[in-house]
């Protein structure tokens, strides 16, 4: 499965982004998908995940009631809406598919580039 995610960028603080993750070659509805982050001297997090069809998500303490994940099954696309952005949010975002609970970090299995979001003061 080939990730590519797009959509990153400089932001100020309490802004907007949407970040989009398109996968390619095997890929299957019913995996789940997710985003991660992982900022400067910190290890990478699950921010988000969301199962097969959508219904279930699951998000980080740090961003719910922020940041809102959704899919597209028909385009094996996976987005993730970020709101009220912090300086903290600043991190460079991985998409990622995988099999399993869509909270658990060992579920997800293959990942993509990157791509940064930087958020100022």
């Amino acid at each position: 499965v080939q990730l590519q995610a797009s959509g990153g960028g400089l932001v100020r603080a309490g802004g907007s982004l949407r970040l989009s993750c398109a996968a390619s070659g095997r890929t299957a509805s019913t995996y789940i998908m997710g985003w991660f982050r992982q900022a400067p001297g910190k290890e990478r997090e699950l921010v988000a995940g969301i199962n097969w069809s959508g219904y279930a998500t699951h998000y980080a303490d740090s961003v719910k009631g922020r940041f809102t994940i959704s899919r597209h099954n028909a385009k094996n696309t996976v987005y993730l809406q970020l709101s009220r952005l912090k300086p903290e949010d600043t991190a460079v975002y991985y998409c990622a598919v995988g099999r399993g609970s869509i909270w658990r970090t060992t579920a997800y299995e293959s990942w993509g580039q990157g791509t940064q979001v930087t958020v100022s003061s």
